[in-house]
């Protein structure tokens, strides 16, 4: 396999700070939160998050030479996020600015034992990051540009997300593939009330490679089938194969040649756009781009002992990323997407449940056992989806190699 390309990572950068819950008992974590009382937990764990962290330090981890973006304030915290990168590699602080008129960010993780994540987060210096914080002499020699977490940063949205759509279009005109990563809004946050859509509406077009969550893309998409579903349970048990399919058509019709949807446990969902679109996609376009064409794709996760969720999705991106990185074909990126976010959940943090590159294929050449196929997705049969044996995947419909 060839040489990987190189990556910029660019966006959203925190503090997490982890309290130990693990004297916790399994799933009465939340019955213990009452006033007055007062909870004795063990110590605390601190580690840099979000995107520029969580995606970009996973990419290097897994082999990709990586270049990250962000800000901090000038406090405490953000001498800790600077130090704790820098540990990463010397030359890895070079795009992190410090904004002396800000905090850094960060966000209180609750983890308890069976029950999923509790964020508590401060935007911080996040609010004031803008296009004018991207060093061109970062990105100008490099392959891929991945942004991170519009969502928790105020100058992405306000203006009808203006400076998002200046920041794609900045690296597009460096011919660099553009990637972007989104998050979920406060519903009752500034953020979460922005017109999303009209937001996309302008960016996307500027924007190879668009990865959202499937709650995420709903919320923004199409608020009214979220609020349904959110009433009747759990989104990604109720998700069928015929609206994932329309979301994924959606996003190409608005101008993304590659869909990628995570969808937690039940997997990651790939949708792309014809040749002539994947040709467009700038210096890491997939090497063999037409066998990447028309192409639908679901994948099982891989069975593991869940530890913690901090950070899966992030991963799960930068397996992708190097895969496509490493020239590979859209059946293996997905699988070593799921593969990468697999190892993430086996730690409670976002990085030290990563295994190397090589590592990690030798995991699934082993014989690593995935999730059960046949219930990954409801009524796949009635959709015209096909299991592929080879691959342990699912070909859609619309899948032209199906």
């Amino acid at each position: 396999m060839k040489q990987p390309l190189n990556a910029v990572v660019a966006g959203h950068l925190c503090i997490d700070i982890f309290p130990n819950l693990e004297n916790f008992p399994k799933g009465k974590f939340l019955n213990a939160f009452k006033p007055g009382r007062l909870l004795q937990v063990g110590g605390a764990q601190f580690s840099t998050g979000g995107p520029v962290s969580n995606t970009g330090l996973a990419l290097q981890h897994l082999g990709i030479p990586v270049n990250l973006i962000a800000k901090i304030g000038n406090d405490p915290f953000g001498k800790i996020a600077y130090d704790l990168i820098k540990k990463h590699g010397s030359k890895l602080t070079d795009g992190i600015k410090v904004d002396r008129d800000s905090i850094t960010s960060y966000s209180v993780i609750i983890s308890p034992p069976g029950v999923d994540r509790i964020l508590l987060h401060c935007p911080g210096a996040n609010d004031t990051f803008c296009s004018g914080d991207i060093s061109k002499d970062l990105i100008k020699n490099a392959a891929l540009f991945h942004f991170g977490y519009p969502p928790l940063m105020r100058k992405m949205f306000i203006n009808n997300g203006a400076e998002l759509k200046k920041i794609m279009s900045l690296a597009k005109s460096f011919n660099m593939t553009t990637s972007l990563d989104m998050s979920y809004p406060d519903p009752s946050s500034e953020s979460g009330k922005a017109d999303w859509r009209s937001i996309l509406f302008s960016t996307l077009p500027f924007v190879d490679i668009f990865l959202p969550s499937l709650e995420e893309i709903l919320y923004i998409l199409h608020r009214g089938t979220y609020e349904e579903l959110s009433a009747k349970g759990d989104i990604l048990k109720q998700a069928t194969p015929d609206l994932i399919h329309d979301i994924g058509q959606e996003l190409i019709d608005y101008g993304v040649k590659i869909v990628v949807i995570k969808m937690g446990e039940r997997g990651l969902y790939l949708r792309t756009g014809d040749q002539s679109e994947l040709e467009k996609c700038g210096l890491a376009r997939p090497e063999n781009w037409r066998k990447w064409a028309n192409r639908e794709m679901w994948v099982p996760c891989f069975k593991v002992e869940l530890v913690g969720t901090t950070g899966a999705g992030d991963a799960t991106i930068a397996g992708f990323l190097s895969g496509l990185l490493r020239g590979m074909l859209p059946e293996q990126a997905i699988s070593m997407a799921v593969a990468v976010g697999a190892c993430n959940v086996e730690a409670a943090d976002a990085l030290s449940g990563l295994k190397t590159w090589e590592e990690t294929i030798e995991r699934i050449e082993k014989g690593w056992a995935r999730l059960n196929s046949n219930v990954m997705i409801s009524e796949v049969v009635d959709s015209g989806w096909l299991f592929d044996s080879e691959n342990q995947l699912w070909f859609g419909p619309f899948d032209d190699k199906k």
